[in-house]
């Protein structure tokens, strides 16, 4: 290695700690201490002679120094791994897809049966993320990203937007005006909240207290287990309501300011097999979509 590069170890944890905005998910990330993880950030920011992080008390920001190094790494590390895909003579590969947790678990993972019938020639490979990466994740030839719109650098297509609500086990005993001293379940670092549901719903809102998860699959399992309300949308509540294992006690459905966006990596688009997926995923959610918003018209007004 050159004697003005760092060492490669430092740059992986920098773009953990960036990924995560945390020493500690970094360490989890790459099974080392937190005390290690900070020690070879302040060794790369020695090295740099430059911050990397503001430490603030609940979380990291990126300086202005590690905003700019962070694609740079990012990039480095995309090259190293094609550059080994082609040594190794691994160079054609399965597509890999990245996406959130929620996303994996109620909607694509009941779908892909059905790609496979259609294309059992292409091989998949699922990553999953109970955080979205900032930039394009690593090695991913195709992200379903949900957030707001991701930044100008880049190229992501709208796939989906969605309408949120609360929902419940069916025999759950819940009205408009109880609702509030109900247990209520939420996803962290969303805009879609529940004050801004009730808000929508024209209900005075006394800002009751929230349990929060970091994945709709915990919040959802808890409220079809007769635990509370959960705040919900198609995408990852539409099958468990056709199953019978929630329901929408509410008619009023608020605009998501989140949204799925589709992303495909410069490789993916020259690949055939990342195209076939991305044109069936494609399909698949419009009809969903379809579906979804033919049962919504069809439900029964609630309370």
């Amino acid at each position: 290695m050159q004697p003005n590069l760092p060492p490669l170890g430092w740059l992986r944890t920098f773009e953990a700690a960036a990924r995560h905005l945390s020493f500690t998910g970094a360490a989890r990330d790459l099974h080392m201490t937190q005390s290690a993880v900070s020690q070879q950030i302040k060794s790369l920011e020695h090295h740099l002679g430059k911050p990397l992080f503001h430490r603030r008390p609940r979380a990291l920001e990126l300086t202005e120094t590690g905003i700019t190094y962070l694609p740079v790494v990012c990039d480095a590390f995309r090259t190293l791994s094609r550059g080994t895909r082609a040594v190794t003579g691994n160079t054609t590969h399965a597509v890999q897809v990245q996406c959130n947790l929620s996303f994996a678990v109620h909607w694509l993972a009941p779908r892909l049966a059905r790609f496979r019938e259609a294309r059992p020639d292409i091989q998949l490979n699922l990553s999953t993320e109970i955080w979205e990466p900032r930039e394009v994740a690593e090695g991913a030839d195709i992200e379903i990203r949900y957030a707001l719109r991701p930044a100008d650098t880049v190229r992501a297509e709208l796939l989906h937007s969605d309408h949120y609500y609360p929902v419940c086990a069916p025999d759950y005993p819940v009205t408009l005006e109880t609702l509030a001293d109900q247990p209520l379940y939420d996803c962290t670092n969303l805009l879609c909240t529940w004050a801004g549901w009730a808000e929508d719903q024209g209900l005075p809102w006394p800002d009751p207290p929230v349990t929060y998860a970091t994945t709709f699959t915990v919040t959802l399992a808890v409220a079809a287990a007769g635990g509370g309300m959960a705040l919900g949308h198609d995408v990852v509540t539409a099958r468990m309501i056709e199953t019978g294992q929630l329901i929408a006690p509410f008619a009023h459905r608020a605009a998501m300011q989140e949204a799925y966006y589709l992303i495909l990596s410069p490789q993916a688009e020259q690949n055939p097999d990342a195209v076939a997926f991305t044109t069936w995923l494609r399909a698949e959610i419009r009809t969903a979509s379809e579906t979804m918003t033919m049962s919504a018209m069809a439900s029964p007004a609630g309370p």
